[in-house]
């Protein structure tokens, strides 16, 4: 799962507050921890490691000329592609990770290489010569990003409970987004409980420099009502699709799991992945809601 925390504006005790920020977010990532400070930024990464599980994959990860400074949480399904196209402009790469292909592809393509991934992602890019923090989120919003601008400091990360131990953080309701949630079981705009807290859309990434924050989408689904394929197209379509989904949700270094419901949906997912192992989750008190029968 991975997760990051950070912020801007350098305080006296950075190491410490950012070591505390670290541990609300520890059961996103326990395999490894890794810091990041200097006059400007503090970034914090805790890991859990699917593609390349040694330590040259821990984070945050660096350019070759330690200029870039990368924390990342999700996983590029289609890394290898872009990887070759970077080492081909003569880049190169010191892990075999999916993570180190964000560093090279921001550096060469700038925002552009949002457009050419395909996976789950919410990462920052601190760029130490500008002075700038590039943060993206992926299409659908699988990953969260969090971020809250409270006087002079930029608040980000995976989970909001991290911001708690900042001390520039003001710990205040946001009652506007209760009527979302109990209309919808969630809140589907980008507030949130906390007042000043904000989700990143989907899709969209930000550029924050010298205390300005700017916000751009990067993607939408586009219909096209024009065209009209028969049924057995849709059926291919819709096929080919998902195994080429499951196939790229396969990619990684460590043993992959399916997870198996009692619906026709999972049952489809495990068949096709063919791996080696489900879990099911059930609730023995409950009988109609056990889904291990």
């Amino acid at each position: 799962m991975c997760g990051f925390t950070g912020f801007t504006n350098h305080i006296n005790d950075s190491n410490r507050v950012l070591g505390e920020m670290l541990d609300k977010i520890r059961h996103r990532g326990p395999d490894a921890e890794g810091t990041y400070i200097d006059e400007s930024v503090a970034l914090g990464h805790r890991r859990l490691s699917i593609i390349d599980v040694s330590e040259a994959g821990n984070q945050p990860l660096y350019s070759e000329d330690g200029k870039l400074v990368l924390v990342f949480n999700g996983e590029i399904y289609n890394y290898k592609t872009i990887r070759e196209e970077l080492i081909q402009k003569g880049y190169r790469f010191a892990t075999r990770t999916d993570s180190e292909v964000l560093i090279y592809g921001y550096r060469e393509y700038g925002e552009k290489l949002l457009g050419m991934l395909r996976g789950m992602f919410a990462f920052v890019i601190w760029d130490k010569e500008k002075k700038t923090l590039f943060g993206a989120r992926d299409f659908f919003g699988i990953k969260p990003l969090y971020y809250a601008r409270m006087g002079k400091t930029f608040l980000f990360g995976s989970e909001i409970k991290s911001f708690l131990c900042h001390p520039h953080f003001q710990k205040e309701l946001n009652t506007d987004a209760l009527e979302s949630y109990l209309t919808f079981q969630y809140s589907p705009c980008a507030e949130t409980f906390f007042k000043g807290v904000f989700k990143l859309p989907p899709a969209h990434y930000f550029i924050y420099k010298d205390g300005r924050m700017e916000m751009n989408r990067y993607w939408e689904v586009k219909f096209r009502p024009d065209e009209k394929p028969d049924l057995d197209e849709w059926v291919n379509r819709i096929s080919d699709t998902f195994h080429d989904s499951v196939k790229a949700h396969k990619i990684a270094d460590v043993e992959v799991g399916s997870f198996l419901s009692s619906g026709v949906d999972s049952s489809y997912v495990a068949a096709i992945a063919d791996v080696d192992k489900t879990f099911t989750v059930g609730f023995g008190k409950e009988e109609r809601y056990n889904e291990i029968g």
